[in-house]
Order: structure tokens, then sequence, then C-alpha cells
């Protein structure tokens, strides 16, 4: 019985019953990576203090997680292991605190395995901009796993760790999510504390899970959802359940179709795939109709200003002054500080701080940002409109499916990638990325399904009766090193 195929609520349940023991579960796990993480290279760092010795059961069997592996994205601080962004910038950072998210996976009863690779602080569609190396899509040789939490898709969809979770600002969780044949959750902004998540856009950024089913992205929600002194833009309120909307149910589920994403540049494998799936939806007794979005063909210009906006803001903090690299052998301060950043961030990193910085300086400001802000609100609107009669929104959650390490090198096609995921991040509004299908070369389709604030809850239900309707009963992809 290979248990690394498992999903957490399958492991869960098995301990429940006490059919398995934890230890067998990390060695199998533990297995798997030695011999798939070289290959995927998904983790930049692996938790040593995890001891397959020591592991007993008995001091987690009353706890929610039971002792199960969790990973990490790399931009959420660890107490006593390193955050480095995936960046120069934090090489060898420890943090002195734990972000909350991992905080209340401890207190759940989880482990935390190790971090995961990224776009270096967040910032990319594809993982290749990481300081260290490229992670690979399991999927398909020479194919990036998306980004910027590719690390996080990739590690679930090779069978190195049940779930883990990422961030998303402009898409980050379920377009890697869809190019790795995963589901991925992108809550709502202020459900899920941030508190110890490394700033990219902070009007933006949003942490959420990363599984191989939706019942294991509920079962993450119970724990990581909920209101945090510590983050201020946390909204102070009640959450259900989430494992009770694990119901194959969406009759009369009223679905919007917008026509202006389907007008958009999309591989017709990946619309074909997303429509077949609502036309399932439509049989199971759905109602779906095509709606008209506002400014959805100026949604990806206004994130990429507000977004670089803020990244330029927040990462001024990198200076070399307080923690991180510094820069030797500099003449004076000024010197210390250009050589520090220059050294320190990637092209990528560098280029958006430029355009931040040029949309935020005087005499472009309302040319701008002060217009990227009002799209914005125009956006946010919208949405609220159009939720005031349909229950979801539905469109493809990435253009295409995954594509080569290095195919993309202009900077305006690899944006072009979160065309689809960045209008859900500038409304705030959660979204859901779910597996609907395959293209001929056996890449995987993932199509999302926007909902209302804080109604992740009608989100997991659809998800979940998608999940059994499609019955795509997605196995790990073969990395000739199976064990």
């Amino acid at each position: 019985m290979k248990l690394y195929k498992r999903t957490l609520s399958d492991l869960k349940e098995m301990l429940e019953e006490e059919r398995v023991k934890l230890k067998d579960i990390y060695e199998s796990i533990s297995y798997r990576v030695k011999n798939v993480e070289p290959m995927v290279k998904a983790y930049v760092n692996q938790n040593e203090e995890v001891d397959l010795n020591k592991l007993d059961e008995n001091d987690y069997k009353d706890t929610y997680l039971k002792g199960l592996p969790i990973a990490i994205k790399d931009n959420m601080s660890t107490e006593n292991l390193e955050t480095t962004c995936s960046s120069k910038m934090l090489e060898n950072y420890v943090p002195p605190f734990n972000a909350t998210v991992v905080n209340k996976i401890k207190e759940a009863g989880g482990i935390i395995t190790g971090k995961t690779n990224m776009d270096e602080f967040a910032m990319g569609s594809s993982t290749e901009n990481s300081a260290f190396n490229p992670t690979v899509n399991p999927w398909g040789e020479n194919r990036v796993p998306g980004g910027s939490s590719g690390g996080s898709a990739a590690a679930v969809a090779a069978g190195m760790v049940p779930v883990a979770l990422g961030s998303d600002t402009g898409g980050s969780i379920r377009q890697p999510a869809s190019f790795c044949g995963v589901v991925g959750l992108k809550p709502t902004y202020g459900a899920v504390s941030r508190y110890g998540l490394v700033a990219f856009a902070s009007s933006l950024d949003q942490i959420g899970p990363l599984a191989r089913n939706v019942d294991d992205i509920a079962v993450m929600m119970n724990v990581i959802a909920g209101n945090d002194e510590k983050d201020s833009t946390c909204v102070d309120r009640s959450y259900p359940d989430f494992t009770e909307y694990l119901k194959n149910d969406v009759e009369g589920l009223k679905i919007g179709i917008p026509n202006q994403y389907f007008e958009m540049d999309i591989d017709e494998e990946v619309k074909d795939s997303v429509m077949n799936a609502v036309k399932e939806l439509e049989k199971a007794g759905a109602e779906v109709e095509k709606v008209d979005v506002t400014g959805a063909e100026y949604a990806l210009a206004a994130y990429y200003i507000i977004a670089t906006a803020e990244a330029s803001s927040n990462l001024a903090r990198y200076d070399g002054v307080r923690y991180g690299l510094r820069a030797e052998n500099a003449n004076n301060l000024s010197d210390m500080f250009t050589e520090t950043r220059q050294q320190g961030f990637g092209e990528e990193v560098k280029r958006r701080i430029m355009l931040g910085t040029y949309v935020l300086s005087a005499g472009y400001y309302d040319d701008y940002y002060l217009k990227a802000q009002k799209v914005r609100t125009l956006i946010k609107n919208d949405f609220d409109e159009l939720f005031e009669e349909y229950d979801l929104i539905v469109s493809p959650t990435t253009p295409t499916t995954a594509f080569e390490i290095g195919e993309k090198r202009d900077p305006l096609e690899m944006y072009a990638a979160d065309i689809f995921t960045v209008p859900v991040n500038i409304a705030g509004i959660p979204a859901i990325s779910v597996p609907c299908g395959f293209d001929k070369k056996g890449l995987p389709i993932g199509i999302q399904l926007m909902g209302p604030h804080f109604k992740e809850e009608k989100l997991i239900q659809a998800a979940y009766s998608l999940e059994k309707i499609l019955d795509l009963d997605i196995d790990y992809p073969d990395l000739e090193m199976e064990v």
C-alpha cells in the first residue's frame, strides 16, 4: 500500500481507525521525496527536525490533523526554519516567529515538512524566477508548474506531501493548481490571516491551500480560516465547518459564464474542456447563463499597476541594514543600499520595483495608480452585482496548459498567463481551481469557480460536486522513479 498516494482525508481516517501508524505514513512519503525531489525540485529546504524514530500517533491522537505532513510556501515565516522567498536577498534568513497559519497548523496537530520553492518574492507565473532553481511540473518533462506557488503545487502533484499552503496575489495558487492537476483555493481577502506572510502586494495577497481533492481543501480551511488580532485586514466573523459542504448537489445553482473571458485568446482544448465541464454541471441541475463582465479587458493592466506599486513600497525594507543580504566593500551608505539591492534581487523583482516606483512618482500617480484603483472599484462592483443574481461565475483558470521552461521570455506574454485569475484578487472574492480534463499532450486543464465574498462553502460544494460528476480519478504522474 503506497501511503504517499493517499489524500490527507484518507490518511486522517486511517489513523483514526488505527489502520496505519504515523511512522508508516512518513516513511512512505520520505521515500517518495527521496526518489522524486531530485527531478521535481519542489522544496527550498526540508524540516530536518521531523524524526521518524520519535513519531508517535498518541501524541497527535486528539488533534484535528493527527500529525500529518503539510508543506509551506517559502514566503511564510517559520521559526527555526529558513524563510527565503526564494531570493538571494533572504538566503539563510531564519525568522524569530511563526506566521499565524503555521501556528494554526501546529496547534491542529500538523507537522511542517519543509518550505516549497516559488518565484522570487512571489513575483512570477512559472517558478522560473526562483533564485535557486526552477521547479519542474511532474506532468511534463521541461514544463513549468506555474507560479508563484509552483513548488507547493508540484509537491502535492508528485505525491511528496498530501497538502500544501500557497499564497495568491494574482493567481499564484490557482494557476499552478491548474498546471499541475491539483485543487487550489484562493480564499476571500480577510478570511485567512496574512500575519507572517512576507508581503508582495498587501491589498491583494492571500494565503490558501493546495490539495489532491476538494475534501482536503475543506479540511485545511477549517484549520487556517478565522480572525487574527495580529492582522488588521482579517475580518472578525464566524466560519462554518467547511467539510459539511462536501455534498454532490448543484440542483438550482445559478452559474454565469463571462462572455468577455471566452472571447480572449484561449487555447481551444482548454476552452472545450471547461465548457464540457459546464455542460456536465448543467446536466446535474445547475442553471447556466452567459453574462457580461465590466472592465475584463482592463483587469490585467490595473493589476500590474496596483501590484507593482505596492511591491515597490513593501520591498523598500530590504536595504542591507536590518536583515538579509548586505553588500560588502561598499564605500558609503548609499553605495551599500544600491549594491545590496542590485545583488539581492532578481531581474523580475527589479522590473516590478521600477514599474511600481514609476507609477507612484510625481506626475504619473494620477495617470496610472489612481486610474487603476478606479478600475478596481468598477471590477469589484460588477462582481457584487453579478453575485446578486448568480451563485458562481465560471471561467478557465488559465488560457493554456503548462508551457515549457524558458518558453516565455517576453514579460508581457508571461503576465498574460494570469488574465483569468487577477480579477478575483482585485475584487477580493474567493475562487477555486479544479481539474476538468487533459489536453492532447496529457497536460492538466483547470476550471475556475468564483464566488461571493466569504462564501467559500458555496465554492467547496460546487467544486466537490464537479469533482464527483467528472470522476477524472487522476493518478500521480509517471516520474520514472516509482516507489
